[in-house]
C-alpha cells in the first residue's frame, strides 16, 4: 500500500494560479517614457517668451504628459507612464526653480 504523500515535497504544478502582468515594467519603457516627455516639456518650454511664459507652459505641458500618463497606466504600458511622471515632476521643478530665482532676485512675483 503506497504511503500519502506528506506535501513537504509537492510532485506536481502549484494549486493556486500563478498571474502575470500584461504590461510589465521595463527599463526601456521608463527611458522611452523620460524622453519622450522631456522633448514634450521641451517644445512647450521653448513657446515661452519670459519666465512667466516659460512657467505657464511647463505648467500646461506638464498637466497634458500626466493626463497621458493616466491613460497609459490604465490600458497600455506602464513603464512609459512611469518615465513621463518622473520627467515631468523634475520638469516642473525646474521651473519652480527658475521662477524662485527670478523672485528672489527681483523681488516681484514673476508668474502675475
Amino acid at each position: 500500500m503506497p504511503r500519502a504523500p506528506s506535501g513537504l515535497f509537492p510532485s506536481g504544478p502549484p494549486s493556486r494560479p500563478t498571474y502575470r502582468e500584461p504590461h510589465p515594467v521595463t527599463g526601456a519603457g521608463v527611458a522611452v517614457g523620460g524622453a519622450a516627455a522631456t522633448a514634450w516639456l521641451l517644445l512647450f518650454g521653448l513657446l515661452g517668451r519670459s519666465v512667466s511664459g516659460y512657467a505657464w507652459w511647463t505648467v500646461l505641458a506638464g498637466g497634458l504628459a500626466w493626463l497621458a500618463a493616466l491613460l497609459l497606466v490604465r490600458s497600455g504600458d506602464r513603464g512609459v507612464a512611469v518615465g513621463i511622471a518622473i520627467v515631468t515632476a523634475g520638469g516642473w521643478s525646474i521651473a519652480a526653480a527658475i521662477v524662485a530665482v527670478r523672485w528672489a532676485s527681483g523681488g516681484d512675483w514673476p508668474l502675475w
